[in-house]
């Protein structure tokens, strides 16, 4: 059995990965490490295998390992999956412009640098899978990307949802409140009245387009003219596109409830920093909520953020994830895990913090079946920590995903 000891593990890591492609034809144990798998209780010196870049077992120390077996002992570190971040604006795109307040067609994916350095800052924090956005200045910014923050040349290579039939990889973000209103400078729509009023007009012409699809039903020459907003927007009416609603305050929170409503089409209320003050609504709606960022308590729409947010989400039994941050330069990209802390030392049991990191945040993407915890068959994407994951000093040593190293 060739055995790593923990001590040389910095350094032979690497090797390692090098010469045997980690967790792809090399099936790869993983030894002695407190692992977290979140679907089950944490196992103390633990067993983790990986081969083709995805999680073959996982078990206490009992486990039989084969005599000839390639072992890399990470004896004192935590395993855990690695970090899904619901809300960033990593890799350096863009969305809409100032030519009109609603951008439906423009998609992020267009504008990311996959060699970007804000991908490493990212990886620094643990996170692995990302939904990146346009930003929030207006009322629609554009279409979201779903990625893996591996190693890649092309942002095709990042690629986490992919529906080749549709072009759609990602979901459509959305704002009202301040942000979209900006200085009431043309072309912004200068009130919260407005806003929702062009919100609401641009749906309803998508609704137009729709029935005149459905009415040419299937014969090209009765099919309207080709036009990507109100396809994207189509694409929203029929459950394809999820709707991100960047709202921060309570009345905002309830504007975008009563849009959502109107038209039927999903939607998840993001950075919602006064949730707490209309949570029968937000529950009555059934909508999920990506949770303002607790240590993110910035003044304007933000000012009135408590700390226990969550922990008033949670007891609300309203679905939630953290997100990293609302900018890249946020230094909350790199410490999200010390979000969850924040969160758990005001009320959010810390078991249930790590899980709105993980699993949870999977399951509102949508991407609970690859990524989110350590399960037979899932995508081998792992955070190795050198301590307690709530402890600010604590490290994260290296960063795996399908199986590649991707932090050295």
């Amino acid at each position: 059995m060739k055995r790593i000891n923990s001590l040389i593990f910095g350094v032979l890591f690497v090797v390692i990965c090098s010469a045997t492609s980690l967790g792809q034809s090399t099936t790869t144990f993983f030894t002695g490490a407190h692992i977290i798998p979140i679907s089950g209780d944490p196992i103390e010196k633990g067993v983790l295998v990986i081969k083709d870049g995805k999680i073959v077992d996982i078990a206490d120390h009992r486990y039989k390992i084969p005599s000839d077996a390639q072992v890399v002992n990470v004896s004192g570190k935590v395993i855990m999956p690695g970090l899904v971040d619901t809300h960033s604006h990593i890799g350096e795109g863009d969305g809409g412009d100032r030519s009109s307040s609603l951008h439906p067609d423009v998609r992020i994916l267009d504008a990311i640098d996959p060699r970007s350095y804000t991908f490493k800052r990212a990886l620094a924090g643990g996170i692995t899978s990302a939904n990146i956005m346009p930003g929030s200045g207006h009322l629609m910014s554009g279409q979201t990307v779903y990625v893996k923050l591996r190693k890649a040349n092309t942002i095709e290579e990042m690629l986490l949802v992919i529906d080749e039939e549709n072009n759609i990889y990602g979901d459509l973000k959305m704002a009202n409140g301040t942000n979209p209103i900006g200085n009431g400078a043309p072309p912004r729509p200068g009130t919260r009245a407005k806003s929702a009023a062009m919100a609401r007009e641009l749906f309803i012409k998508a609704q137009n387009y729709q029935q005149k699809i459905e009415a040419a039903d299937g014969d090209e020459s009765k099919m309207p003219p080709r036009y990507l907003q109100m396809e994207t927007l189509v694409e929203v009416l029929e459950g394809k596109r999820t709707v991100h609603n960047h709202s921060r305050r309570h009345d905002d929170i309830l504007t975008a409830i009563r849009l959502q409503k109107e038209f039927g089409f999903p939607m998840v209320i993001d950075g919602a920093a006064e949730d707490y003050l209309v949570l029968d609504e937000i529950k009555e709606s059934s909508h999920a909520v990506f949770a303002h960022p607790p240590m993110l308590r910035a003044t304007g729409q933000a000012k009135n953020a408590p700390m226990n947010l969550t922990s008033a989400l949670f007891e609300a039994d309203i679905p939630f994830a953290f997100q990293s941050g609302f900018e890249e330069y946020v230094p909350k990209t790199r410490v999200v895990l010390y979000e969850a802390a924040i969160a758990a030392a005001h009320g959010l049991d810390p078991e249930i913090a790590i899980q709105k990191l993980t699993i949870d945040a999977a399951k509102l993407l949508g991407i609970a079946d690859r990524v989110g915890s350590l399960e037979r068959g899932k995508d081998a994407d792992l955070a190795l920590y050198d301590g307690d994951l709530f402890e600010y000093l604590t490290h994260v040593t290296h960063v795996i995903i399908n199986g590649d190293l991707v932090t050295e």
